[in-house]
């Protein structure tokens, strides 16, 4: 009887045994531009946990890839909308919340949301929105108020797209006052049509980083996220965002443990660790996208917490809507759609 006890304990300890052992590696699957290097490295240095960093453009690319059950992922890094989806389909793991401490930090009014009952498989990360970048150098900044200026003749062969068809099309949808999350089939075509009037003024499609094309000077006006902007205008002062009367599109980005990841225990401290509030101030105040640490906004320099690029007024967000999960088939309508949009036209980039 002894003996048999002996083994049970034995084989209920291999669990931890095993998690003991975990290979000293993260792979990371993120957004490009989205995690400051020096962060990584201070995570390795402090924990030895060497993490490997790809990226894709689009949440879009980072889902089909899991669906397939490719990449070997540690962690991803999905907006709110995919969330939802990527749970009930499997692909996510369960969270150890005795593992996070530092959750503790993140703005109560960012958690428990109906995408993600108790947080049960996200962690809350950045706040993004999609505005109109410009370069005022080239572009009178006063002169835009509406999505819809971007149709404006004298910007052809200047104007810049995302690589992202969920994100442009929530954009052009309201522009035509409909719903950034409408499901109709009919709006979403009259989108399509709106957009291929645009297609004759667009220069490139750049999801990946579209602020290099605003300071190489190959573009003067586009559709990009709020922090390319805030980033780009550390490079080439002219740089803007400017807020449209119809609203931005707002979008929450989480972190997510892929179903089946070989390092969870890695992935859990890397978690915790980028919620401390100094680390959650770092990687706003380099990325220009709004912390959801409350205790890492009270950190934050001056400048960058009254930067309205960053952190919009009550005003900017008039409007504005969050991105949230779609129907398969509607999000299957976008991408046909989109990939009609760009066999039409060969745009640089695309």
């Amino acid at each position: 009887m002894k003996k048999l006890l002996l083994v049970t304990a034995l084989l209920a300890a291999l669990p931890l045994a095993a998690q003991a052992e975990e290979e000293k590696v993260l792979n990371l699957y993120n957004w490009t531009e989205y995690m400051p290097k020096e962060v990584l490295k201070a995570f390795t240095k402090e924990t030895g946990i060497k993490v490997k960093e790809s990226n894709y453009a689009a949440t879009e690319e980072m889902y089909s890839k899991l669906k397939a059950g490719g990449g070997g992922y540690d962690l991803v890094v999905p907006s709110t909308y995919f969330v939802q989806r990527m749970a009930r389909e499997g692909l996510l793991e369960p969270l150890d919340h005795a593992k996070l401490p530092n959750l503790k930090n993140v703005d109560p009014k960012f958690l428990d949301k109906p995408f993600d009952p108790g947080n049960k498989y996200s962690v809350p990360y950045l706040m993004s929105h999609v505005g109109i970048v410009v370069d005022g150098g080239k572009v009178d900044v006063s002169s835009l108020k509406s999505w819809l200026d971007l149709w404006k003749p004298e910007f052809k062969g200047k104007v810049l797209l995302m690589d992202t068809a969920r994100e442009t099309f929530a954009v052009v949808q309201k522009a035509l006052g409909y719903s950034a999350n409408d499901t109709d089939p009919k709006h979403i075509e009259a989108a399509f049509n709106k957009l291929k009037e645009l297609v004759p003024s667009v220069k490139l499609f750049n999801g990946e980083s579209p602020k290099v094309s605003f300071i190489q000077g190959e573009v003067s006006i586009g559709i990009a996220w709020n922090g390319e902007a805030f980033m780009g205008s550390q490079e080439k002062k002219s740089l803007t965002y400017v807020y449209p009367q119809e609203g931005v599109v707002l979008a929450m980005d989480t972190m997510a443990i892929p179903k089946g990841a070989k390092h969870p225990e890695n992935a859990h401290k890397f978690l915790d660790f980028i919620m401390r509030p100094e680390i959650a101030a770092k990687i706003s105040e380099t990325l220009g996208y709004a912390t959801l640490n409350a205790e890492a906004v009270k950190l934050l320099p001056k400048k960058l917490a009254s930067n309205r690029i960053v952190y919009p007024t009550d005003e900017d967000l008039k409007n504005s809507e969050l991105l949230e999960d779609i129907p398969t088939e509607t999000q299957g309508l976008y991408e046909k759609y989109w990939s009609e949009l760009k066999v039409g036209k060969k745009v640089k980039g695309g």
